[in-house]
């Protein structure tokens, strides 16, 4: 249990904030179009057709 507690979780610390690390680094070598935050889209309000419901709407 000591060797786990020793050695492999520390070294499993390092791994993940290494690759962490790299993936934030990669941007720098990314296209300058493919390095910018995705655009936000506006969600419209889709139409939807008049639809006879088997119950009776509670705000008549």
């Amino acid at each position: 249990m000591a060797i786990i507690r020793q050695y492999i979780a520390p070294l499993l610390a390092i791994l993940v904030f290494t690759l962490a690390l790299v993936a934030v680094s990669a941007r720098i070598f990314l296209p300058s179009d493919m390095a910018a935050p995705a655009p936000i889209e506006e969600v419209g309000v889709s139409i939807l057709p008049d639809l006879e419901l088997p119950f009776t709407p509670l705000s008549s």
